[in-house]
């Protein structure tokens, strides 16, 4: 689970984002709404510990655990509770994947017995079995995605983020990863930014919706829609 708590944050060029409070739910996809340039991302570095907060807090705890963990004081501990998947992937090109998935897994502290169980883990979970003797530079977009994604769930984190996840992807492709999604829904808190609300309604139960910084609402998009009397999420946005 994930709680963001009075999150605030100030840029020199005085865009500010602030009044940010939602949660990530153990069993859901949360969406973080809002167009490009609204605070999405910033948001979602701070949960990952990639953003310092300028003030309010951000815990995260595994599933069943009290939320005790302060990812803005202690940023090193989101690399055990989160996974995270970046909208443009940062991945080795010229390692095979086979290596690459085993060096994901040493930098989370896992070795011989518990490296290869780990490593067969996200390859069944993530579909990268055909390409496992190919380098990553060789790789479509689709499996380039996969593979963040593989290496986000290499430590099994109770915790998944994902900014912008189906940018680039063809039909056939966010299909598939919106499959994959649901199914690790069940054993996982996700949280997925984006601007594309199709993916709201094919795939969560919670949305967050941001605007010019500021959070607009949250609750589930019937929920949203009826408290302020609109028809649909794009009025808000």
């Amino acid at each position: 689970m994930i709680q963001v708590c009075d999150f605030s944050k100030q840029y020199k060029n005085s865009f500010k984002i602030s009044g940010i409070n939602f949660s990530v739910e153990p069993d859901k996809i949360t969406a973080l709404v809002g167009a490009n340039g609204s605070g999405k991302s910033t948001i979602i570095k701070a949960i990952c510990g990639f953003h310092y907060a300028d003030s309010g807090n951000i815990f995260a705890a595994k599933e069943g655990e009290a939320l005790k963990t302060d990812i803005t004081q202690v940023p090193e501990a989101a690399m055990k509770l989160i996974g995270y998947v970046p909208e443009v992937s940062n991945l080795p090109q010229e390692l095979y994947l086979s290596d690459f998935l085993e060096y994901a897994a040493r930098t989370h502290k896992l070795f011989g017995a518990d490296m290869e169980k780990a490593v067969k883990n996200v390859i069944e979970l993530s579909h990268l079995k055909d390409v496992l003797s190919k380098k990553i530079k060789t790789l479509s977009k689709g499996y380039k995605q996969r593979v963040s994604l593989a290496q986000a769930l290499i430590h099994n984190p109770a915790n998944l983020v994902l900014d912008e996840p189906i940018t680039g992807l063809d039909p056939v492709q966010i299909a598939d990863f919106r499959k994959l999604l649901k199914s690790l829904s069940a054993t996982k808190s996700i949280l997925i930014s984006t601007h594309i609300l199709q993916e709201v309604k094919e795939l969560c139960q919670n949305v967050v919706v941001i605007k010019d910084g500021k959070q607009i609402a949250f609750g589930t998009e019937n929920e949203i829609l009826t408290t302020n009397g609109v028809k649909s999420l794009e009025e808000l946005i």
